[in-house]
């Protein structure tokens, strides 16, 4: 009996691509089948075109949008699953023979990364079952011409959402009739694909309702001017490209007038070179800006994101100019130095923070030579005068203390460690008193305290507890069963004879 052969199946769920088609055929065949082709060759291929040593086989060509859409939604791999946007079925009307399915359960979100997509396929399928999603991921696929992608974006009508990152866009032209079709994506995300800043401009001028533009990993070290602005944009990621000059950032100011955030970080920035009136022009909307891990060395720079009229959030880490401060002396210096951001780094900047920051500003450059102080001192000396350095208080616990021990007519200054007990303090003394432990009885004398000595009987105590301080008197009396009486002196009538502390 012949054997069934199923027909392998492609899951891209999570982005992972399962490609097993020859797999799955050598899987199942049987030892007789093997036989057959070993002996009488491929039927597919009759004239043994593939054998070793002939003419490669084809590459397998990508795969069309809808093969993929239609496999991965289809119901026995997207069971429908009730709640807004988990899932809508669709019961297309068809032509007659169609090879799609007849319904498919599409949630408003499409994920199809990493599926090895190449091309759109038919339209007509596209519209009859995409008509109310609004968006879609089409990252980590094989689209490389523009045409294919506009066939997909315009027969989604409600598309505002559309992701196209790491596809081989690098060497692809856009004509300007393509563009069109993106006209009512709000949000576009194209990081990792290498498409030139030309193919952004075209994109940009047919796009009105563009609201964010993700351009990541592109690999840019410069852009051009446009003469088409695009103000409805409000978001801009240009992270890890190469933007050192600040000639190219400026370009973007007039091409996005409309723009709240700007998201640059890993772009080696060296610097901010326009002057007070052209950067209040530059970006008049300019809420957010990440200049994370850029190059910016001089406190001019940061003193010039000031002149940004609406600027409120900034972000600032991994610049060569604060590595060589404390994270307490990098936070406070920059509060001082933008009066206006009530958010540093993802934290809210408190008036009470702020406050505290200037005043610290001020002290940290009371030393500084008249020449070399900041211009944002005089400000900050204008507002609380000058201020005179902080006194240093040591509040951490005290660890040892000066003490003047006395022991019958001998008197010895000693250091003594207070995180001991009593009992670990008679051992210390042992060599000063010439005394055992349990020969000896010792008193705490506070020279402030009016109610006379005060007995350290219990062994376990530590010395902290007494609350000693240096210049504070212990009071060693030997036991009477000696030999003979002992009587403790007078403090008053002790010599006053310093002996050596024990090492």
């Amino acid at each position: 009996m012949e054997p069934s052969l199923q027909k392998p199946t492609m899951s891209c769920d999570s982005g992972l691509v399962e490609r097993n088609i020859a797999g799955a055929h050598l899987a199942r065949l049987t030892s007789m089948s093997v036989w057959l082709f070993y002996h009488f060759g491929d039927p597919a291929d009759p004239e043994g075109m593939w054998d070793s040593g002939a003419v490669d086989p084809p590459e397998e060509e990508g795969r069309t949008f809808m093969q993929v859409l239609s496999e991965k939604y289809s119901p026995e791999n997207f069971p429908y699953r009730r709640g807004p946007g988990m899932g809508v079925v669709v019961v297309p009307t068809l032509p007659q023979g169609s090879p799609m399915k007849d319904r498919l359960n599409l949630p408003s979100v499409l994920v199809l990364a990493g599926c090895g997509i190449s091309h759109a396929g038919e339209q007509r399928e596209i519209a009859a079952f995409c008509a109310h999603v609004m968006e879609l991921d089409l990252s980590h696929n094989k689209l490389q011409d523009w045409h294919e992608i506009s066939k997909i974006v315009s027969n989604i009508p409600n598309l505002d959402f559309l992701n196209l990152s790491s596809n081989p866009l690098s060497e692809v032209v856009l004509e300007p009739s393509g563009a069109k079709a993106f006209a009512r994506v709000r949000r576009l995300v194209l990081n990792n694909t290498q498409v030139s800043w030309n193919t952004v401009l075209i994109l940009t001028r047919d796009m009105p309702e563009l609201e964010e533009l993700f351009l990541c990993l592109n690999e840019y070290t410069t852009v051009s001017a446009s003469t088409v602005p695009c103000p409805t944009l409000r978001l801009l990621h240009i992270t890890d490209n190469n933007l050192q000059d600040w000639a190219e950032v400026r370009k973007i100011g007039p091409m996005f007038p409309g723009l709240e955030t700007l998201v640059m970080s890993n772009c080696n920035l060296s610097s901010i070179q326009d002057s007070e009136e052209m950067l209040r022009r530059l970006f008049p909307n300019l809420r957010s800006i990440n200049l994370h891990n850029s190059g910016l060395n001089r406190w001019e720079d940061i003193e010039k994101l000031n002149q940004f009229p609406k600027l409120e959030d900034v972000r600032l880490q991994g610049i060569p100019l604060l590595q060589t401060y404390t994270n307490t002396e990098r936070r406070s210096l920059m509060v001082a130095h933008l009066p206006s951001v009530s958010s540093l780094n993802g934290s809210v900047v408190t008036d009470g923070e702020r406050e505290d920051s200037e005043r610290f500003f001020i002290r940290y450059h009371v030393d500084y030579p008249e020449e070399e102080l900041p211009y944002r001192y005089h400000c900050l000396v204008t507002k609380y005068g000058k201020l005179e350095p902080l006194a240093e208080i040591d509040l951490r616990p005290r660890c040892h203390a000066k003490v003047e021990v006395h022991c019958e007519d001998k008197v010895a200054e000693v250091s003594i460690r207070l995180d001991q007990t009593v009992a670990e303090l008679k051992k210390q003394l042992r060599t000063v008193v010439q005394l055992s432990a349990n020969q000896m009885r010792l008193y705490y004398i506070d020279k402030e305290c009016v109610f006379g000595p005060e007995e350290m009987k219990y062994h376990t105590r530590a010395l902290h507890s007494y609350s000693i301080q240096d210049g504070d008197e212990l009071l060693v009396v030997p036991k009477a069963g000696r030999g003979t009486t002992t009587t403790a002196k007078p403090l008053s009538n002790l010599n006053s004879k310093t002996l050596t502390p024990p090492p």
